[in-house]
């Protein structure tokens, strides 16, 4: 198999894909059969991602693997295709989703104490439900609260191999490291808090903490 032959199959692999594909899946799937070791795949797969670059389909590493979608700057125009709307999230899911994010793992209290106010139990059922959000441990203190931490899938959605992508939030806010820090400490005295079942209470003073 010539190279330009190899291209083609990996980019119809990618295409015809329902998912994300890793190298040990075209290796295992397509690939099969014709001896190609993961750095040929992969100067493959850098060559048609430099390609697809300025087209109006680009092809992405994401966590779990490559594959194709549309540029981000042509969703709302591309949105006009189905009547079915994205689900819209309240303020308060994007903050606590922000939060899990920057802080991962964190635990519920420690969401809250930085906040300012208290996290539903709907908002964290629905960031689990989603596939954003899992529990990855307890922490060890009194009442050994719940770890959450974002999953690939949030990574996936976002377009993020790593959490390592995620935007820098204590470099433009670094008052909010200081408050988060605080608000360990408080928490660590507090375990009942991490697992409060209150509605969420809004306040103005949380919005700074996602712009």
């Amino acid at each position: 198999m010539n190279e330009q032959q190899l291209k083609q199959l990996v980019e119809a692999a990618l295409f015809a894909a329902s998912d994300s594909v890793t190298l040990d899946d075209l290796i295992q799937g397509p690939l099969t059969g014709y001896k190609i070791n993961r750095p040929r795949l992969r100067q493959v797969l850098d060559e048609l991602m430099a390609d697809y670059q300025e087209r109006g389909v680009q092809l992405v590493e994401v966590a779990s693997g490559y594959r194709f979608q549309t540029r981000a700057e042509l969703a709302p125009a591309l949105a006009n295709l189905w009547q079915e709307r994205a689900p819209k999230y309240s303020p308060a899911l994007l903050e606590t989703l922000a939060m899990i994010a920057w802080r991962q793992p964190v635990t519920r209290g420690e969401i809250e104490a930085v906040r300012g106010v208290s996290v539903s139990t709907q908002i964290m059922r629905t960031l689990q439900d989603r596939g954003w959000v899992k529990v990855v441990g307890q922490k060890e203190v009194p009442g050994r609260p719940s770890l959450y931490a974002t999953t690939k899938a949030f990574l996936d959605y976002f377009s993020l191999q790593s959490v390592d992508d995620l935007p820098a939030l204590a470099a433009q806010h670094p008052e909010l490291e200081a408050l988060a820090r605080d608000a360990t400490t408080q928490t660590d005295e507090r375990p009942g808090l991490a697992e409060n079942d209150q509605d969420t209470r809004e306040r103005d003073a949380t919005k700074a903490i996602v712009h």
